[in-house]
């Protein structure tokens, strides 16, 4: 295994575990304050104790997040010198926000976990509304690094050196927001989902619990409005995608030759030693006009490109349909429910629906996932688009496959205590 691709599969490995950490941790305290203020507002007791059975879930995916953040921090100088060499400076300003959002974000939930019947109830509210405004801030800020990866800005790029950097330009980048909102979003439908689909299955069990009732339905509510946006915002981001990586959008739909108009491809399998996809169904017009808002226009495809700077075309083709598909899928699944909220409210709790949303249950997660794949491996072979190669930038440092293994350890232990937290907390729940 060569070094760069025992350093690559770190860090993605690194990132696949914290990015659901992170999106629990962005979208949790939202519904705890949600339960909060409903109890507040209407003293009924399977709120309070729904509240506080999520405060601990808050807690533990907080911890996991912070640990597993820690070791990303410490991997992107360890696996990337080369990297932060030159982007320490660009990019230190949002990842120093980030810090400072994450240490409000544990003052925060600090005051709410320990302030019960010590401070005044709105106030108390307040702070674990503060845990989510800062987890949220957090997440963005992180996000417009990445962001600054897929579109640098903010310096002059001279004789292999970054001179006459501006911090502020590179952090609002001009991928920042919308990635950052779409990111965020994704948060929301995920853990919206993840969380209603374990309240369903309380339901299930209990079918008298109002507890597992109440938690379903502000989970299924948050879930389905945020899938429901999503994929609006996923078109202004994929519109992004064409301007400013032109190459990758090549990727994401297999189009090997650059074309007028453009077809939309669906499913199929590309294949890059003969430039064809199997078993795929093209809607015709349909890049053109999702790309450019006109149904003639040309989109660039690989044809366009050197070889040598094609993103690995397959994974991030089939990331993005899977991405896709799960996000229609659960867009479906959120115009039901919110249906059923306002109009339906029996629908609710009839078994066929409650075991559809368990169903659902990790899916939000997996587009997550496959969201991150199309967003990292589609810049390839860039870590810095169009400046520095990821081939450029990895450690000399012998013994990465070793990092690698333990790197793997720590996150698979988080990932056993995490479960077995959450699935103890289930079990006393109620």
């Amino acid at each position: 295994m060569s070094d760069l691709f025992a350093a690559r599969l770190q860090m993605a490995i690194s990132l696949g575990f914290h990015i659901v950490f992170a999106a629990v941790g962005i979208a949790m305290p939202f519904f705890m304050a949600a339960s909060h203020w409903l109890w507040i507002k209407s003293d009924n007791k399977s709120y309070l104790n729904l509240t506080k059975s999520w405060s601990k879930g808050v807690a533990i995916f907080f911890a996991t997040g912070a640990v597993s953040g820690t070791v990303l921090s410490f991997e992107l100088g360890l696996l990337w010198p080369k990297f932060m060499k030159h982007a320490g400076a660009i990019i230190g300003m949002p990842f120093s926000w980030e810090g400072t959002a994450f240490f409000l974000e544990a003052i925060a939930l600090g005051v709410f976990l320990y302030g019960w019947d010590k401070i005044p109830k709105k106030i108390h509210w307040l702070s674990g509304l503060c845990v989510g405004v800062s987890g949220v801030l957090s997440g963005l800020f992180v996000v417009c690094a990445n962001a600054w990866m897929n579109t640098p800005c903010g310096f002059d790029w001279v004789n292999g050196e970054a001179i006459n950097i501006n911090p502020w330009a590179a952090m609002f980048n001009p991928a920042s927001l919308v990635q950052g909102v779409h990111m965020t979003i994704a948060a929301f439908a995920a853990t919206g989902f993840a969380v209603a689909g374990v309240h369903a299955l309380g339901v299930l069990r209990n079918p008298l619990s109002e507890f597992h009732k109440k938690a379903l339905k502000i989970a299924l509510i948050v879930g389905s409005v945020a899938s429901i946006i999503q994929p609006l915002q996923g078109d202004r981001l994929a519109k992004t995608v064409a301007v400013r990586q032109p190459e990758k959008l090549a990727a994401m739909e297999s189009l090997f030759t650059t074309s007028k108009p453009a077809p939309l491809l669906i499913g199929g399998f590309p294949s890059e030693v003969d430039k064809t996809v199997k078993f795929g169904f093209h809607v015709p017009k349909l890049l053109s006009f999702l790309a450019n808002g006109d149904f003639s226009s040309e989109v660039k495809g690989l044809d366009a490109f050197p070889r040598d700077t094609w993103p690995p075309i397959f994974p991030t083709h089939l990331s993005f349909q899977l991405m896709v598909a799960i996000g229609t899928f659960l867009a479906l699944i959120g115009v039901i429910s919110i249906y059923a909220v306002v109009k339906r409210r029996s629908w609710l709790y009839n078994k066929k629906f409650l075991k559809l949303v368990v169903a659902c249950t990790p899916l939000g997660f997996i587009a997550l996932e496959a969201g991150w794949v199309v967003t990292e491996v589609g810049r390839q072979p860039w870590i810095i688009y169009e400046i520095m190669r990821t081939k450029d930038a990895v450690s000399p440092m012998p013994g990465l496959f070793y990092s690698m293994i333990v790197v793997t350890s720590i996150y698979g232990f988080l990932t056993f205590i995490v479960s077995w937290l959450m699935m103890r907390q289930f079990r006393h729940a109620d």
